[in-house]
């Protein structure tokens, strides 16, 4: 029997986003390990991540390293 990985979901808030920043900010998440859904919707992204690979911070710091302000809703 194989074990499933656990994923989590978390919403994050991103000041002044707009699509292409979305998809851009999208993509920065999705390169990093453990995410494996990453989807941007006005202003937030909703993010399906690996809580055993990443924590909460680690997502936000890779919104930030693309220039946005980011926090949880």
């Amino acid at each position: 029997m194989t074990q499933a990985t656990k994923t989590a979901r978390v919403l994050i808030g991103v000041r002044g986003m707009d699509k292409e920043a979305g998809e851009r900010i999208s993509a920065a998440l999705l390169q990093l390990e453990g995410v494996s859904q990453a989807q941007p919707d006005q202003g937030q992204i909703a993010v399906q991540y690996d809580p055993s690979a990443l924590t909460v911070m680690d997502l936000l710091r890779s919104v930030r390293k693309q220039g946005f302000l980011a926090g949880m809703l």
